[in-house]
């Protein structure tokens, strides 16, 4: 089978396309690098020709509120309407746990409506809904900074590691499409506030982390419940401790 992965050099994209060729799938790890832009349109019909099933893996360049909302609506308009074309039989999207609950947040405001144009795309879908990425721990750290101090939301957290999202991905992939949602999580549950600062422990980095009810994520305040999901996730096999330590150190 053909398939297709915008996105396809990126962190989840490249395990995925592994995954799918290791089963001996014809991938397309499509990015503008191998000629395929689904902002400009370039390379997409001829990439699509034969493709049964697409992934859409592909992020914004800028979380802009304006800048965000311009990628997913183009980039997912202009990518649909290819697949109409070419006769696609299953669009595969990856968006986040708890989208519909960040409408404060410019970046959850764009991933919903990409989700709303494939769900009125009329071409069989589904949208996996996946909790953060351990992989992001560190960077969540980097942009909470306040002064020399970390300031994160105690709201719960369900981290995957990239490799189990890209088992989820190849699995949805060859399966039939479900027109809605899947939910994918790892399988520990933590604090925001304590997971980043286990991990800048661990990394015997001395910045503090501060417990903050008013700090942001992607521009929303978070309540509890915001980021999970007790709605039977397929969980992940990869602990936080198991990742940390084989995860590649920068």
């Amino acid at each position: 089978m053909k398939i297709v992965i915008i996105g396809g050099t990126g962190l989840i994209g490249s395990k995925t396309t592994e995954r799918l060729r290791a089963k001996g799938h014809e991938v397309i790890a499509a990015s503008p690098n191998t000629g395929v832009n689904t902002i400009t349109g370039e390379g997409l019909a001829e990439a699509l020709q034969g493709t049964e099933v697409v992934l859409d893996l592909a992020n914004s360049p800028s979380f802009e509120d304006k800048a965000v909302m311009e990628f997913f609506e183009t980039s997912g308009s202009n990518l649909l309407a290819a697949e109409k074309v070419a006769g696609v039989k299953h669009h595969v999207a990856l968006s986040v746990v708890g989208t519909e609950r960040l409408q404060e947040s410019g970046y959850f405001r764009a991933k919903l409506a990409q989700e709303k144009l494939i769900r009125e795309s009329g071409i069989p879908f589904t949208i996996v809904h996946s909790t953060q990425f351990m992989e992001f721990v560190g960077g969540i750290a980097q942009s909470s900074m306040v002064g020399d101090k970390v300031h994160l939301s105690s709201a719960f957290v369900q981290p995957i590691a990239s490799d189990d999202v890209a088992d989820a991905m190849a699995d949805v992939a060859l399966g039939a499409p479900a027109a809605g949602i899947v939910e994918i999580a790892g399988p520990d549950r933590f604090r925001l506030n304590e997971l980043v600062a286990r991990y800048l422990e661990l990394t015997g980095d001395s910045r503090q982390v501060v417990a903050d009810p008013e700090a942001k994520y992607f521009g929303a305040r978070l309540e509890d419940g915001s980021l999970v999901t007790d709605n039977d996730p397929g969980l992940g096999k990869i602990g936080f401790d198991q990742w940390f330590a084989t995860a590649p150190r920068r």
